[in-house]
């Protein structure tokens, strides 16, 4: 929370250029989101591929300051490989696609990882691991999720509480954290 508006920018310029070099089933266009339309920017929000203006958690830490300056997203053409500049983190990559091959999307997921730490390495602690601006991410910063629809199950919210806690699962919205 201690960026000025000028290391936001910095960043931006540095990582767009770093995923500019990225070749095969990663390569793909940064967009950033100064100068992107509402219209734009709610489309890519609705389809789950951007993310919003922080809430109000992030707001009281300042990570929002500058909004959008530096920040944006790089996609590959089928948008299964992505990165969030500038959000929370300075990075966040996101590798997706629909099906249930969660082996491929792992191996995009290290592929990818790998090749942008050999341009753009990463923070770490010999004792915290990667450093990341939320503190539950420290560590190995990698968060897995899994979307899929149970309807009937979801229509008897209690019961899917249930099964979810039976099985250490988290419950979410469609539209992610806090949904």
């Amino acid at each position: 929370p201690c960026l000025t508006e000028a290391h936001y920018k910095e960043m931006e310029d540095k990582v767009s250029s770093t995923l500019s070099g990225l070749e095969g089933e990663l390569k793909g266009t940064y967009f950033p989101l100064t100068g992107m339309t509402k219209d734009v920017q709610q489309k890519l929000i609705d389809d789950h591929f951007l993310f919003k203006e922080g809430d109000r958690f992030l707001q009281a830490a300042n990570a929002c300051r500058y909004w959008p300056t530096g920040r944006g997203i790089y996609h590959n053409d089928k948008k299964t490989f992505l990165v969030w500049v500038n959000e929370e983190d300075h990075l966040r990559i996101i590798s997706m696609q629909m099906g249930g091959d969660l082996g491929q999307v792992y191996r995009r997921l290290v592929s990818a990882v790998n090749d942008i730490e050999k341009r753009v390495p990463f923070s770490h602690h010999d004792r915290l691991g990667f450093l990341t601006f939320c503190p539950t991410n420290l560590g190995t910063t990698i968060r897995a999720s899994v979307h899929i629809k149970l309807p009937k199950l979801a229509a008897k919210r209690e019961k899917l509480e249930e099964v979810a806690a039976r099985y250490s699962l988290q419950v979410r919205g469609t539209r992610g954290e806090h949904t």
